[in-house]
């Protein structure tokens, strides 16, 4: 039997208020406990000293490279995730590894972050949101037609909580309503609510209002089933953080995503898999380009005082 190919990855930029460079790595590449519990995202080694030390490791991946925004953090990471490489300029990578993460939490630089690496022709995983302008969705979707491998998602699509949930809920009887809690904002982590949504409904989400007050939006959608989603996001409300509440003229359920590692580590195996593979996205890039629509339609009526937008509004500006 011919010897799996270790893959080597390059972890690229850390933005405010985002961890992924540290937490991503560790988890394929494994973690130094002593360097990880100087993280600045405490929950980082929490999730991950809360998990059996000798399981974590993603088999035949290695990130091998790290960039960070701020030179100062690139050794931080490298020494707390076990990669071996800090580079000076992102670029640098390429020839040197066989895809890249855009790890950076920021929808409105991503295809500046992820041109020169599609350019180069490695696959790109660019973290959530992919984008937040229409120019920059029909950037990603052109580098799509033309053959690009470019994956997105937020690590909730994976959350395991869901899985019952998609395998039956069938006790709910005909479902009404659902509502999916989030912290922060919505322009960048609105997505980790209404990912999980995307999957429990799929395709078809017609509208958006975006409700905004200091520290609280809620977004309120509507999918053509009928379905009606409440979607808050509270600044600062990490304690209710993906509580998902389904309801149905049967019954009720209330489900927590609260298992960050195994939502990840899935996440990252999705990609490495697609990398190894070469084959067909593991999800339609199409579901990609909805769930963004669905954000920047959010993100429209909010500038508009809370006009419901048409999620067709954005989406038929986007050739595919």
């Amino acid at each position: 039997m011919q010897k799996q190919k270790n893959l080597r990855f390059a972890m690229l930029g850390m933005t405010a208020g985002n961890g992924h460079p540290y937490s991503w790595s560790a988890i394929i590449n494994s973690y130094d406990k002593a360097a990880m519990a100087g993280c600045p995202y405490a929950g980082i080694p929490g999730y991950l000293n809360a998990q059996p030390f000798e399981a974590i490791r993603v088999p035949g991946a290695q990130v091998t490279h790290i960039w960070t925004d701020d030179p100062k953090d690139a050794p931080l990471v490298a020494r707390a995730s076990l990669i071996p490489h800090v580079v000076a300029r992102a670029e640098d990578v390429i020839g040197e590894v066989d895809a890249v993460f855009v790890a950076s939490g920021d929808g409105f630089d991503h295809v500046l972050r992820a041109r020169p690496f599609v350019e180069a022709g490695l696959p790109v995983f660019v973290d959530k949101p992919m984008a937040l302008t229409i120019g920059d969705l029909q950037t990603f979707a052109d580098w799509k037609k033309k053959g690009a491998r470019i994956l997105s998602s937020s690590g909730m699509r994976y959350a395991p909580a869901l899985d019952s949930l998609l395998a039956d809920r069938s006790g709910l009887g005909e479902l009404r309503w659902i509502s999916s809690l989030m912290a922060k904002d919505w322009e960048n982590y609105g997505v980790h609510g209404f990912e999980s949504v995307f999957r429990l409904l799929g395709p078809g989400f017609v509208s958006v209002r975006l409700e905004s007050r200091p520290k609280f939006e809620t977004a309120h959608i509507l999918h053509r089933s009928g379905v009606q989603i409440n979607l808050p996001v509270i600044s600062d409300g990490l304690a209710t953080f993906g509580t998902v509440h389904l309801a149905g003229t049967a019954g009720q359920v209330t489900v927590q995503l609260s298992d960050t590692y195994t939502a990840f580590r899935r996440q990252l195996v999705s990609f490495i898999d697609f990398v190894r593979a070469g084959g067909a996205d593991p999800y339609p890039f199409a579901e990609t380009l909805e769930i963004m629509a669905v954000i920047m339609a959010g993100v429209r009526s909010r500038a508009e005082g809370g006009r419901r937008v048409e999620v067709a509004e954005i989406l038929d500006k986007v050739s595919i």
